[in-house]
């Protein structure tokens, strides 16, 4: 049974005034333990599937299920799933210190020992304990990054949902959130879906990446296939040829 199954996944809303159909029928499932990207051009629907998943789009079609059981949004989803956005300072509160930040997960859920949790949080991602009593303004972006993926961390959960994790961080900064990440998946045994719309990004972290244009599923690769340039459509090529240095540069 896999951890993650979308079943023909469709979502639809209304945007000034009309319908769009942002994710049309798409099917996918990931194993546990697994890295799975959805990878595509902006508008493509890979960021909707991980709001969809969140209960933050609605579902017009389709199913999502965790574990063998339907989506249920609320404080057992969250002990299982957690979400680790794009922008690292628009979601941390610019007004809360990262102490706060990182205890309030535990002080909803009831867990004790705040104090401990958040200084072994921070250190599993690579920050200082006095880093605690900062705030978001005072961190760089890659920091802010580390602090909201210890935030994610802080219920223990088996799932991340990855959306762009690093596309807000300069290049310099990229890699070592993108090694943390991995690092951070090996020790905890956690299972990934990564959106990016950087293949050569992907390629470094994901065992298989489907790839998405105008809401629907195009293809799905393995990491073997990505690396040796293995597409059957023209538009995953076509992504491939737009990444293929930084493709190299990866697997060099």
């Amino acid at each position: 049974m896999s951890l993650i199954e979308i079943e023909k996944l469709s979502v639809t809303f209304q945007a000034q005034g009309r319908e769009v159909r942002a994710v049309q029928d798409v099917s996918f499932k990931v194993e546990a333990r697994e890295s799975y990207g959805l990878v595509g051009e902006s508008g493509s629907g890979k960021s909707t599937i991980l709001r969809a998943i969140c209960g933050m789009a609605p579902v017009s079609a389709g199913a999502i299920r965790l574990d063998g059981q339907p989506l249920n949004a609320g404080r057992g989803f969250a002990r299982q799933v957690q979400m680790v956005f794009q922008d690292p300072y628009a979601s941390l509160h610019p007004r809360h210190t990262i102490d706060r930040t990182l205890s309030e997960p535990l002080a909803i859920h009831g867990i004790a020992e705040s104090d401990r949790r958040v200084v072994k949080a921070l250190t599993d991602v690579g920050l200082p304990a006095s880093f605690r009593f900062r705030y978001p303004h005072q961190l760089s972006g890659g920091q802010r990054q580390r602090v909201a993926i210890a935030r994610a961390l802080m219920l223990e959960p088996k799932i991340l949902l990855l959306d762009e994790p690093t596309s807000a961080l300069d290049a310099s900064v990229q890699a070592e959130v993108l090694n943390l990440l991995a690092a951070l998946r090996e020790e905890r045994g956690l299972t990934f879906l990564m959106v990016s719309h950087d293949l050569a990004v992907i390629d470094h972290m994901c065992d298989r990446v489907l790839v998405m244009q105008h809401g629907r599923a195009v293809e799905e690769l393995a990491r073997a296939d990505l690396a040796n340039a293995r597409m059957k459509t023209d538009y995953a090529r076509s992504l491939f040829e737009a990444s293929a240095d930084r493709l190299l540069e990866a697997n060099a």
